[in-house]
């Protein structure tokens, strides 16, 4: 059973039920630029610390009854009703493999956004929001055993505790499988044009790749903002140094949101301040897929924001693009 089939419904019509934790969404959007991000910091039962994005989160409620049905992909235990939403259910201490270390009791759920679908985690307690900036941000690199790659990034509390940050896409394609790149038109000259993207999830590289490649269009990639961004520089001075032009070698650069030690709203805001890359459109591709994450991309010069991951909308974006080098 695919997620698609036990999902119809958008998260929009889901409200928060604690929102206590929630309230501050117009204090949250002004973090675009500020290469800052808020997490949600949540535990297993075990000694680690766990953090998702809050954009992510859109309630934190009192686990429910869950109903098993018929065809679960492995590790989803089954589904609840919220407000008449049916949502697939899975308990992250037995998903990330600690269920031996933690304890049976996962008594509160963490209803997810993510790519337009929806999620309920359940974990054994919701603690607080804390603030981060992104350079204290590390690639996780499998610090963590057991996680079986499901941690895209460590940080580190003030106290000295570390906070190992859930990787949604990871989680997504493991429980449900990856979404088949199909049926994708390729670019005509595609082999004269080129598009760099910058995503820290290995998951969303595969993805982009396939797709760039079902398009005949060259690609080349950086695994999170600041390397993309290292890379960019070096693009545009190697163009600089030989007299031609940047576009004639990139046409689009795609961006993430969220990663690692830059996230993807001080990227653009680095491409936009530098003149060399006047002319080569930001496309925001994104699992942050509201409206205020929209609005961010925007305040800081995205050109186009497509939501993850849709291939035929990311394709139908690039296309035009594309087409007028």
């Amino acid at each position: 059973m695919s997620l698609a089939e036990l999902q119809t419904t958008s998260m929009r019509a889901l409200q928060p039920a604690e929102g206590g934790l929630f309230d501050n969404v117009d204090a949250r959007t002004s973090l675009a630029g500020s290469n800052k991000m808020e997490i949600l910091l949540f535990s297993l039962g075990t000694q680690e610390i766990f953090g998702i994005n809050v954009f992510k989160v859109k309630e934190v409620c009192r686990a429910m009854h869950i109903t098993k049905t018929p065809n679960m992909p492995n590790g989803v235990d089954g589904i609840v009703s919220l407000r008449g939403h049916i949502i697939p259910v899975l308990t992250l201490a037995k998903f990330l493999g600690f269920n031996g270390n933690a304890p049976s009791a996962q008594n509160t759920m963490m209803v997810a956004e993510y790519s337009r679908h929806i999620l309920g985690f359940l974990v054994h307690k919701v603690d607080r929001i804390i603030r981060v900036d992104w350079d204290k941000v590390r690639p996780a690199e499998g610090m963590l055993a057991g996680d079986e790659g499901m941690v895209t990034a460590i940080t580190e509390l003030p106290d000295g505790k570390l906070v190992s940050l859930l990787d949604v896409e990871q989680i997504l394609a493991s429980a449900f499988g990856e979404d088949v790149v199909d049926n994708i038109e390729k670019v005509e000259r595609g082999h004269e044009l080129c598009v760099f993207f910058v995503d820290d999830s290995g998951v969303a590289r595969k993805k982009i790749s396939e797709l760039l490649d079902k398009m005949s269009v060259k690609h080349m990639q950086a695994n999170n903002g600041l390397e993309g961004w290292e890379r960019l520089k070096g693009l545009a001075d190697a163009a600089q140094h030989s007299g031609i032009s940047l576009h004639d070698q990139i046409q689009i650069i795609l961006v993430d949101a969220e990663m690692p030690e830059m996230d993807g709203y001080v990227l653009t805001q680095h491409i936009k301040a530098d003149k060399r890359f006047d002319g080569i459109p930001v496309v925001m591709h994104s699992s942050l897929s509201s409206e205020a994450n929209r609005d961010m991309g925007k305040r800081v010069g995205v050109d186009y924001y497509v939501p993850k991951f849709d291939a035929a909308v990311l394709a139908n974006t690039l296309r035009p693009l594309l087409a007028t080098k």
